[in-house]
């Protein structure tokens, strides 16, 4: 049989529901980080409603809750030090306990989140909330990609893979797309609980996901591998070449390292090299230039703006475009969904170094374009400047970071670089989420701060 033939029968219906289950958490991660981006002034108590009218859902609640640039600024950003504490625990959870066991404890996350952000009454609690929900975020992340590439066929990983990203814009659109419609009166709290209820469905939907194959052949559960790797491929398909002779790539943040499924004890492949630590990639001169420019590229890519657009958009172009800022961010967000898969192959025919410069040259351009159409009070050049903003990151600067933490350096070191990858990537989210309201605020609005951003 051919391989692609192969590849195609060993794609299940099965298989595929586990990958929708998986990507549930990435789904929120990314619906958690534009949530409050629609009804921010209606929030915070600086306007009833987007729209017109002003309906109310009967709830013994504020209406909204007071707070000034600076504290919005701290209730969305706290959200990003809860996903680098998930993130940072994840690995070593997943390593230990189990692909499946993460996976399940990221929905207490996100079903404890949403509840505490749906029925805040003050700060503390929202600020709580999102915390929480930042947590089941940033472990979701981590694990989510792990098990999809040790339970995909090795011939269709890349796809798959692809989907982590994919669910994460949809994630984005569907809340953008809630606070359209709800981002008026106390209908604010609905947005935030639909999180809540999608994590309670993958909660639900975790009780038909097994562990990883690979995971419990590495904790010597063979036999038991052997039957979940004979369900995820269906009961039709010869697994004897996969198990005996294929190599899973084991993307854990503790090993990121390669190695056969199944290896019997007698086996004369060498054993495992041991996975390096963070502290001694960054100390190793011959790691060092691959983690600054891993780095490098994960700063740049939450410094040149483009989560300012997811979260703070409405806000951003409320005063010039008062009807339609919110529809506009829904249409951002759809942009950016088509854009991230229409662009998925550009990083392998033209280069990941064209790609980053491709994205940052656009980025660069069009933030120069908002900032003088924000200025000027030029709705169509805002428009316009905003959407191929949000395209010029899906080129480059939106999948590619995340591809060079696993080539710049070996499989032993790939474990540390991610962390490193990851723990830079939520903190300058952190930064532009923290002090962006506070810094346009201070430079008066008008679009200056794009010109900074360029």
């Amino acid at each position: 049989m051919p391989t692609g033939d192969v590849a195609r029968s060993n794609v299940t219906p099965y298989l595929i529901y586990l990958v929708f289950i998986t990507t549930l958490g990435p789904l929120q991660f990314g619906y958690h980080l534009a949530e409050l981006n629609a009804p921010q002034a209606v929030i915070t108590c600086e306007r009833k409603s987007i729209h017109s009218s002003t309906p109310q859902i009967s709830v013994n609640l504020p209406q909204c809750i007071p707070m000034t640039p600076s504290q919005f600024g701290l209730v969305s950003s706290i959200y990003t030090l809860g996903g680098l504490l998930g993130a940072l625990l994840a690995g070593p959870v997943s390593t230990k306990h189990g692909r499946s066991f993460a996976l399940r404890a990221t929905t207490l996350f996100f079903i404890l989140g949403p509840v505490a952000e749906t029925l805040a009454s003050n700060i503390p609690v929202l600020s709580i909330g999102r915390l929480l929900s930042g947590v089941g975020s940033g472990a979701a992340i981590v694990v989510g990609p792990i098990y999809i590439s040790e339970i995909a066929p090795p011939s269709a990983r890349g796809f798959f893979g692809a989907f982590t990203q994919v669910m994460t814009n949809v994630g984005i659109l569907l809340t953008q797309t809630l606070g359209y419609f709800f981002s008026e009166g106390s209908m604010w709290r609905i947005i935030l609980a639909i999180a809540g209820i999608i994590g309670a469905m993958e909660l639900l939907g975790l009780t038909l996901v097994p562990e990883s194959p690979t995971w419990l052949a590495e904790h010597q559960k063979g036999d038991l591998a052997r039957r979940v790797l004979q369900r995820i491929r269906g009961k039709d398909i010869d697994i004897r070449g996969e198990l005996e002779g294929a190599i899973i790539a084991s993307s854990s943040d503790e090993a990121g390292e390669e190695q056969s499924l199944l290896t019997p004890p007698s086996s004369n492949l060498p054993p495992k090299q041991p996975p390096i630590t963070m502290a001694r990639v960054f100390m190793d001169p011959d790691y060092r230039p691959a983690i600054i420019a891993v780095v490098g590229v994960m700063v740049a890519q939450q410094f040149t703006g483009i989560n300012s657009i997811i979260m703070y958009s409405v806000s951003l172009l409320q005063s010039i475009l008062p009807t339609t800022a919110a529809l506009l961010s829904v249409l951002i967000s759809a942009i950016n969904l088509i854009m991230t898969l229409a662009c998925s192959p550009l990083p392998d025919k033209i280069g990941r170094k064209s790609c980053l410069l491709l994205s940052i040259s656009g980025m660069g351009f069009n933030s120069i374009l908002l900032a003088v159409g924000i200025y000027f009070n030029m709705k169509p050049l805002c428009a316009v400047a905003v959407l191929l903003f949000v395209a010029s990151f899906a080129v480059g600067l939106g999948p590619v970071p995340f591809i060079l933490a696993s080539e710049l350096v070996g499989p032993e070191a790939v474990g540390a670089t991610q962390s490193w990858a990851l723990a830079a990537n939520w903190t300058a989210t952190f930064i532009v989420a923290q002090f962006f309201p506070m810094l346009n605020d201070a430079l008066g609005g008008r679009g200056k701060i794009y010109w900074l951003f360029a």
